[in-house]
């Protein structure tokens, strides 16, 4: 409840100071540059190693009569003085010599009218006070996105760990987000704080100084060079010197340093009073360095990247919200008429594409469906089923739409026998995978009345392969044939280039999978672990395989032949020397690890192609082991040479066949469970575990590696998946 009101705070202050925000986003960019632009332009003097006192007797040699100094943010030093011709003048000088070096920089007009603009609104007092609010407003929305992000990614720890890529605007919003929210959050504090002391809330400190005039003395009379706090304070520390007006006794030195201010005495250098900055005025200095980038060049530069990512956020920020919406659903007929209840728990809107999808064809079979939020939930007489789609926020917590559910579930009680199924969508790469859907199962299965109809079923990164397992269990049950929910990807989205057939395997008897060999007419970089995207035309949707390349730098793919596959029929038809088009899409995420110390792979079936590709190329040698599970020693047949190859010339240390229909029965999970102790010091000496094949395999690997963890006392799974000692791709 707690992560709702921050997301819905989150989105409201965004709306309301939208136009504050951007306005104050674009001319901070603009004054971002005035910093960098100060730092590389202005001549640098060793004010760090030059003393007060050496500047003092300078001046005092080359001018008339001095009226001050000031050192500004980026150490130069420009003075107020009485030249010998007589004429009052301003510049800046050489601290070592006292020489001039050139006339005061002046503001550009464009600078000035981004800060007119930045600091006011061009309206004054009541611009100053909208500017200051805007920075409240800034650091509202900062912190609550920093608690949203530190929500998503699953605490400090895993602040840096791999962001699941739904979309770009939400990718790009949560990676610059952990780059860039802190900086926002300190240029809104500072600003805040800087428009305290705009409407005087706070005040700056005057420094009069207080004395007895009666008790100052001319002697014993001193150089410059000799009195100790001149002598002794190097011009990095000064931020400005005021000059007696005359040789009075009574006139002095005041002396403003970082750490308070001086008055000394012109003839003995007494110390004659003193005020050190309070904490309001250290604070200040410290937020107009923060805020402007004075005196800073990397820190003016994160100020510029920090305003240039604000208006990604601004953007992003919409974009996420309005395709929220955008996803509406449409019912076509009232709840109280249907049969099926369809409920959706999304963060982002892209779970929903599979329930609109399920009502459809629900409804081409005649069967009256209703698709709603979670948070809309509500039953009548009339329902028979209730089917929930949920994804999983942060730890455990409920999409946004989705946060009521459990109150209004535990309102209502069902009069009538209702039957229920949950999907669960998540990803593998966080630890608390797809708890909100168990949360959602274990909520209903408390409810009287309410009978599982379909345990829970997992689906790890929307893949279409695992809902369409759910689909066919859930059509045999219901004894409704749908058909396969084929996706959104379409080929003409994707640049296609076009594919020679080198080489084709047989099909060997009783068994359906076989190997095309393809070679790219343009010359193109691929990496074994990428995917080839292939459609038969442009009426079908792509079908995605993992793809290894060749000793030869030919496209190695692994097909399994289904009965109504159009794509896997597709490929089986093709002939040596035609040509296909297909588009690559890089797999970055599962490509081979070259500085491991040693890989596992794990796969099954037509899940080795990308394993045979980067066995080819493990020149280094790496040791490797591969496990592979197939139902017979015949399915073996068309990878041999391969393998046999790779374990000649010691680029394979392992093969590590498991077959179901041979060995009782046994699988992959069943082997590696028997080399429990091998695995743990695999994962525990910096080692690389690789899977490629069914989901379903995977899930049952992913058991048994987390319960190898623990049995071991080694971290969660999910530690060393976030370390990249786990790479998976699995359909």
């Amino acid at each position: 409840m707690i992560i709702s009101v921050w997301r819905y705070s989150h989105l409201a202050l965004a709306v309301s100071s939208f136009l504050f925000v951007l306005t104050a986003s674009l001319t901070g960019i603009v004054l971002a540059f005035e910093p960098i632009q100060q730092e590389i332009k202005t001549q640098t003097f060793p004010v760090e190693e030059t003393s007060t006192a050496t500047l003092i007797s300078n001046l005092k040699e080359n001018y008339l009569e001095v009226f001050g100094v000031k050192v500004d943010a980026y150490q130069r030093v420009s003075v107020s003085v009485l030249t010998e011709d007589g004429e009052m003048a301003e510049f800046y000088v050489n601290p070592q010599t006292g020489e001039n070096v050139g006339g005061l920089a002046q503001e550009s007009s464009v600078f000035q009218f981004a800060h007119s603009l930045h600091r006011s609104l061009f309206l004054k007092t009541t611009g100053r006070f909208f500017v200051g609010l805007t920075s409240f407003l800034l650091f509202l929305i900062s912190a609550s996105g920093l608690i949203l992000l530190l929500k998503r990614q699953q605490g400090f720890r895993k602040l840096f760990s791999k962001i699941i890529k739904e979309n770009f605007f939400q990718y790009g919003h949560v990676y610059l987000g952990r780059l860039f929210l802190v900086p926002i959050i300190i240029i809104s504090l500072s600003g805040v704080y800087l428009s305290l002391f705009q409407f005087n809330i706070i005040e700056h400190p005057v420094f009069n100084a207080e004395f007895d005039t009666e008790q100052i003395s001319a002697t014993p009379q001193l150089e410059i060079a000799e009195i100790p706090i001149f002598k002794n304070t190097p011009i990095a520390e000064v931020k400005s010197i005021e000059f007696p007006f005359s040789t009075e006794v009574n006139d002095y030195y005041v002396l403003q340093l970082q750490e308070g201010s001086f008055a000394v005495n012109q003839f003995t250098g007494e110390i004659l009073d003193e005020s050190l900055l309070p904490a309001s005025e250290k604070i200040f200095n410290y937020s107009y360095n923060l805020h402007t980038g004075e005196g800073n060049l990397i820190w003016s530069f994160v100020l510029l990247l920090s305003c240039v990512s604000l208006l990604f956020f601004i953007y992003s920020g919409f974009k996420i919200t309005f395709k929220r919406k955008a996803a509406k659903i449409k019912n076509k007929f009232k709840l109280k008429d249907c049969s099926h209840l369809i409920l959706v728990g999304s963060e982002t809107g892209s779970t929903l594409q599979f329930a609109v999808w399920f009502q459809q064809e629900l409804q081409k079979k005649g069967i009256k469906a209703f698709v709603a939020q979670m948070n809309e939930f509500e039953v009548h007489q009339n329902l028979q089923q209730l089917i929930v789609f949920t994804a999983t926020y942060g730890v455990g917590e409920p999409p946004t739409n989705a946060t009521k559910f459990e109150a209004k579930l535990k309102e209502t009680h069902f009069k009538n026998p209702i039957q229920y199924s949950v999907v669960g969508f998540g990803s593998f790469a966080y630890p608390d995978f797809c708890k909100f859907a168990y949360t959602t199962e274990q909520l209903l299965d408390e409810k009287q009345n309410a009978n599982c109809f379909l345990s829970l079923h997992t689906i790890n990164n929307k893949s279409t392969e695992s809902f369409n397992r759910w689909l066919a269990q859930w059509g045999r049950l219901s004894e409704i044939n749908l058909p396969k929910f084929e996706g959104e990807i379409e080929t003409e989205k994707r640049k296609k280039v076009a594919y020679q057939v080198v080489r084709k395997t047989a099909l060997i008897s009783n068994h359906q999978s076989f190997l095309v060999e393809l070679k790219s007419v343009k010359k193109q970089k691929l990496k074994s672990g990428d995917l080839l995207a292939v459609s038969p035309g442009k009426e079908h949707h792509d079908r995605l395989y993992s793809l290894g390349i060749t000793s030869e730098n030919t496209i190695l793919l692994s097909v399994k032949l289904h009965e109504n596959g159009i794509c896997s029929n597709y490929l089986h038809d093709l002939n040596e020397g035609e040509i296909l088009q297909a588009s690559r899409l890089k797999n970055k995420a599962f490509y081979f690890p070259k500085r491991a110390k040693k890989v596992m792979m794990i796969s099954t079936g037509t899940g080795i192609a990308p394993f045979l590709g980067m066995l080819a190329h493990n020149t280094k040698k790496i040791p490797l082991q591969l496990y592979w599970g197939a139902r017979d020693r015949q399915a073996f047949a068309p990878y041999e040479p391969i393998i046999t190859s790779a374990l000649k010339e010691n680029r394979l240390q392992d093969f590590i066949p498991v077959y179901s229909r041979e060995d009782q029965q046994r699988y992959v999970q069943d082997q590696l469970a028997e080399n429990a102790t091998e695995i743990a010091e695999t994962v525990k000496t910096g080692g690389v575990i690789m899977i490629c094949g069914s989901v379903f395999m995977q899930q049952a690997v992913l058991a048994l590696l987390s319960e190898i963890c623990k049995n071991h006392q080694l971290k969660n799974l999910s530690d060393y998946q976030n370390r990249g000692q786990l790479l998976m791709d699995c359909y």
